[in-house]
């Protein structure tokens, strides 16, 4: 067979690869003009305004007059503000109740789901509903209604010989009462630990039961260890959700924080200084103090992870 000729060079392959830098300097901008409104968005409502809050943190600012530096004062009052450690408190009761009691129901139901049954489409969705509603003012209101004194939750225990006067009005409950609402909510982590359930492979079990392994036992030593990163990523997505809660506090104790100041989170707390007594600079403060705080617990259960959350390698080690 006769030997192709060398193929010539194009005349026209120099003008071609001055094209595509070009072309690819076109491409470039028309991408950065459709990401355009989400870059203004990133500058304008939040880079923006969280800057501006930190100048403000160092300021004595009333949203009236002109704001007048103080440096690290506002940071120096707030360990002295009673009121202040006492929400800080508040918060930590409420993240230490509500998240492990949430995540352990929202895993149990989504164990029971993940077997095959009739119906199951009408049970997901019907547990996951409550999650739909989200942190909403007419659900702080329905759950107010619930647990306020003759409310249907009081009437009930009422009729059993248990008599609380209504637990929104009662400082040893009201806390409960907001706990209880955070954990009913359980739709969004049960869908994913629903998902993490789905990718267990069915060999290890089948292993487990050749070895002779109770539900305990598999349960503990399979299937908690395989979606590990699952339960890792539901506890730091709820415990930094918990964090940052405000509504439910402020329609249930009726925007006081109270009975007792019992219901007085960080969120509620902040919004009272800032804008109800217009101590804006101090709401500053106290809002990069947060910041900092869920960055160390954050940090703190990244660490902790290391110790417990199992990632297999392509060895399956």
């Amino acid at each position: 067979m006769a030997e192709r000729p060398p193929a010539k060079a194009s005349p026209d392959r120099p003008a071609r690869r001055r094209a595509r830098p070009a072309r690819a300097g076109r491409e470039g901008a028309a991408g950065y003009l459709f990401l355009s409104p989400w870059i203004l968005g990133i500058v304008l409502l939040t880079l923006g305004p969280m800057l501006a809050s930190l100048y403000l943190s160092f300021t004595d600012y009333n949203l009236f007059d002109q704001p007048e530096w103080v440096g690290l004062d506002n940071y120096a009052a707030m360990f002295a503000d009673e009121r202040w450690r006492g929400s800080v408190r508040v918060t930590l009761v409420y993240v230490l109740l509500s998240v492990p009691a949430k995540l352990a129901l929202a895993l149990a139901v989504a164990m029971l789901l993940a077997r095959r049954r009739r119906g199951e489409g009408f049970y997901r969705s019907a547990f996951y509903a409550p999650s739909l509603l989200g942190a909403s003012v007419s659900l702080a209101l329905v759950w107010r209604a619930l647990f306020m004194q003759d409310g249907a939750v009081d009437r009930t225990l009422s009729s059993v010989g248990i008599e609380l006067g209504g637990w929104v009005g009662n400082p040893d409950y009201a806390l409960l009462v907001l706990v209880v609402l955070a954990i009913w909510q359980f739709g969004a982590p049960m869908v994913i630990f629903l998902a993490g359930l789905k990718e267990v492979p069915q060999e290890l079990y089948e292993a487990a039961d050749v070895d002779g392994a109770g539900r305990w036992r598999k349960f503990w030593s399979v299937t908690v260890p395989m979606i590990s990163p699952v339960i890792f990523f539901n506890l730091l997505l709820e415990t930094v959700n918990a964090f940052q809660v405000f509504t439910a506090s402020y329609v249930v104790s009726n925007a006081t924080g109270g009975p007792a100041d019992s219901t007085l989170f960080y969120t509620l707390y902040l919004y009272f200084q800032g804008f109800t007594d217009f101590r804006m600079g101090y709401a500053s403060a106290m809002a990069w103090m947060l910041v900092a705080g869920v960055g160390l617990v954050t940090l703190l259960l990244f660490r902790l992870s290391r110790a417990w959350v199992y990632y297999a390698g392509e060895d399956g080690r």
